[in-house]
């Protein structure tokens, strides 16, 4: 079975400690390993955020991290990185021209977004949202730097993903209506 993760800002490579690497890249990486030692190829595809960064990295026997073009090859900010999900939409679909995935798991939103609109029909995309645009509007309220579509994206990726992974009960319950 050949599995496609996909972390666009969370590269399971990435130092842990700066910004925007923690829980997620975290998961991620345990993820990948956890499913090629149950016999899985996985492939994970993040944002390519170092231009010094070879196009693909084999970090475990049957895991491969793959680095898409989008956006500057520089840190970004997630707050900052809705402008090149369509590239990173396109380096998607020319990877799985390739080598079509038999399952798809994003992971965040954006991740989500992109998955959703590279996967071929055919293939299941589930999602992880790893926190929610509604919880963290609530928490925060007009600190919240999120992008203003976050909170719609979310609502398409529940209504179209094949499945919804949550990793708590309290985004669980944040997920039901």
């Amino acid at each position: 079975m050949r599995v496609a993760l996909v972390s666009e800002h969370a590269s399971p490579l990435a130092a842990l400690g700066g910004a925007d690497a923690g829980g997620q890249n975290v998961h991620v990486a345990a993820l990948a390993t956890a499913l090629a030692d149950l016999g899985a190829t996985v492939d994970v595809y993040t944002r390519r955020d170092d231009g010094s960064l070879p196009p693909s990295v084999d970090v475990a026997p049957g895991v491969t991290v793959h680095h898409v073009t989008a956006g500057p090859a520089r840190p970004v900010p997630k707050d900052d990185l809705v402008p090149y999900l369509p590239a990173l939409t396109q380096g998607l679909e020319e990877a799985w021209s390739r080598w079509r995935p038999d399952v798809v798991h994003a992971h965040f939103w954006m991740s989500g977004i992109c998955a959703l609109n590279a996967a071929p029909d055919t293939v299941p995309v589930l999602q992880t949202y790893h926190a929610l645009g509604t919880v963290k509007r609530r928490h925060q309220g007009d600190a919240d730097t999120s992008p203003r579509c976050r909170l719609v994206a979310e609502r398409r990726i529940a209504e179209d993903a094949a499945h919804i992974i949550a990793t708590s009960a309290c985004l669980a319950s944040s997920l039901i209506p």
